[in-house]
């Protein structure tokens, strides 16, 4: 079960136009570390390159919902040590949740993840813009 997810408002800044207000994170939860997240626009994709060093990759999970692509991870340990006469139990817990509207020009379906040396990699390529666009010639009457 993930933590509660709160959400923050979106503040504008000096950065605020680096992606035209498209593609900006929604919210996120904090537990012990978010990772950083870097978005780069390329001209048939979208890319988000997240730093996630030390997570196994069946702990990470990538959901889409409507306009949105969130990636989250949770990660539960625990180790007990017994030796002459005393006891040793630890925990830990950590857990990650970060959000993304998905710009309208991306195909969603062909959406794609990779998972190489720490580095979450998600390729969210551009809709043909044939398609999409539409152009057409009015009469005047």
């Amino acid at each position: 079960m993930l933590p509660m997810i709160t959400r923050r408002r979106y503040q504008p800044s000096v950065w605020s136009n680096l992606f035209d207000d498209d593609f900006f994170p929604v919210f996120s939860q904090r537990s012990t570390s978010m990772p950083a997240v870097n978005i780069r626009e390329e001209e048939k994709r979208f890319i988000l390159d997240l730093a996630v060093p030390g997570i196994d990759k069946k702990d990470l999970k990538i959901e889409i919902n409507e306009d949105l692509i969130t990636v989250s991870s949770e990660n539960k340990s625990e180790k007990e040590e017994k030796n002459d006469g005393f006891k040793r139990r630890e925990f830990s817990y950590s857990s990650f949740c970060r959000s993304f509207y998905i710009p309208d020009n991306v195909n969603k379906d062909k959406i794609a993840a990779d998972y190489k040396d720490g580095i979450l990699t998600i390729q969210l390529p551009k809709a043909d813009e044939e398609k999409t666009k539409v152009s057409r010639e009015v009469k005047i009457s």
